[in-house]
């Protein structure tokens, strides 16, 4: 099973990772991202680990939490499509999230 990750939580990834650096703690938001990233390649392992993305009530959108993020991804047959990863009190929105980067 593959993992593909939209343009939209790449630049979520990238946006953790610059946001630390401002906040005076630059090596936080990489080892975010690090971590985010390795969270991200269980899902094709086990793709019903995380729970229903509470917005939807739709088995195959679900979320893992990383605090203080959530992975949103959408689980299908043959590949799992991250959506978005934003901090955990975000409600999600689905609009304009195309996927095109493998990872």
């Amino acid at each position: 099973m593959k993992t593909l990750i939209s343009d939209s939580a790449f630049n979520d990834l990238e946006a953790i990772k610059e946001y630390y650096p401002n906040e005076g703690v630059p090596q936080i938001g990489v080892e975010f991202v690090t971590k985010i990233i390795k969270h991200i390649e269980t899902i094709p392992i086990n793709p019903e680990i995380g729970r229903k993305a509470p917005e939807f009530n739709e088995n195959n959108i679900r979320e893992l939490i990383h605090p203080p993020f959530r992975i949103v991804y959408l689980k299908e047959k043959k590949a799992i499509h991250v959506i978005r990863v934003w901090r955990s009190e975000c409600l999600l929105n689905l609009t304009n999230t195309p996927v095109n980067k493998k990872i």
